[in-house]
């Protein structure tokens, strides 16, 4: 069987791309394994022993696991809420009528290209005349209003996909409104559910400027921590390195778990 030069080009344009995308991560993996001589090395050394002394060293720092657990803390609540409070709105945006939509829309969608260093200053003054800083609670509502509108966008497109007729024929069966969006459009929406989540998920995880600005010690979390890291003449790259690979691993099982229940929304049926 012949194979075409088009193809062969666009195997090797993606192969290209992967590299160039993964490469910076199994980098910093490989890094994490290496001890503080050979990642100064110059050249560069692909083949050594592996260690796990930097790995023993954060993880036996109080400073790194706690911020670790505060890390999960923070975002499994607020990609939690964010996706039990978004997907109902996105059900009504999707659904019905009624006066103010578009400017709700609007107003939703506006949400998330706000620039939040605009917003920084004036959520700190906020959060410290209500003595919420350096708590759990002031970045999971922080980043609950950056995450619900991407819920809402991400699943109010894919509820709009669902054919109305499924709605339609629930209705003659006596079915009820919470009985349909929970039978029909949370089922067949997974997979825009998922998405969003998976979106929650990686911006509470990662975000780092809010982070800094509301929290002290007690709240710190990963992306915090490993900065902190970062000062003095002489960088621990080593244990830069471990950290940057411990927070991003939960966010990469996350995904792939949630993956899963992506494929299986799209093969559910709908049909009696």
């Amino acid at each position: 069987m012949r194979i075409s030069t088009g193809k062969i080009l666009h195997a090797i344009g993606l192969t290209a791309i992967v590299v160039f995308s993964l490469f910076p991560f199994l980098w910093m993996v490989a890094a994490s394994f290496k001890s503080q001589a050979d990642i100064l090395a110059s050249p560069p050394v692909w083949f050594f022993t592996p260690t796990l002394d930097n790995y023993a060293e954060i993880f036996s720092d109080t400073k790194v696991s706690g911020a670790i657990i505060n890390s999960l803390i923070v975002a499994a609540f607020a990609t939690l809420l964010s996706v039990v409070l978004g997907t109902p709105a996105a059900f009504a945006l999707a659904r019905y009528d009624f006066r103010g939509k578009s400017d709700l829309w609007f107003w939703f969608i506006s949400n998330r290209m706000t620039s939040p260093i605009v917003l920084a200053l004036p959520i700190y003054l906020l959060a410290m005349s209500m003595n919420l800083l350096d708590t759990h609670l002031v970045l999971i509502l922080v980043y609950l209003t950056f995450n619900i509108p991407i819920v809402v966008w991400i699943v109010t497109d894919q509820f709009k996909s669902i054919p109305p007729d499924l709605e339609q024929a629930a209705r003659l069966d006596g079915a009820d409104q919470f009985t349909i969006f929970r039978k029909i459009y949370l089922p067949l929406g997974a997979p825009g559910i998922a998405v969003s989540a998976i979106f929650s998920f990686i911006f509470s995880w990662n975000e780092l400027l809010y982070a800094l600005v509301l929290t002290r010690r007690a709240a710190q979390t990963a992306p915090v921590v490993a900065t902190s890291f970062m000062s003095g003449y002489e960088l621990p790259w080593g244990k830069i390195m471990a950290t940057g690979t411990v927070i991003v691993l939960p966010v990469t099982i996350f995904a792939l778990i949630v993956s899963r229940h992506m494929v299986r929304g799209l093969t559910m049926g709908a049909t009696k």
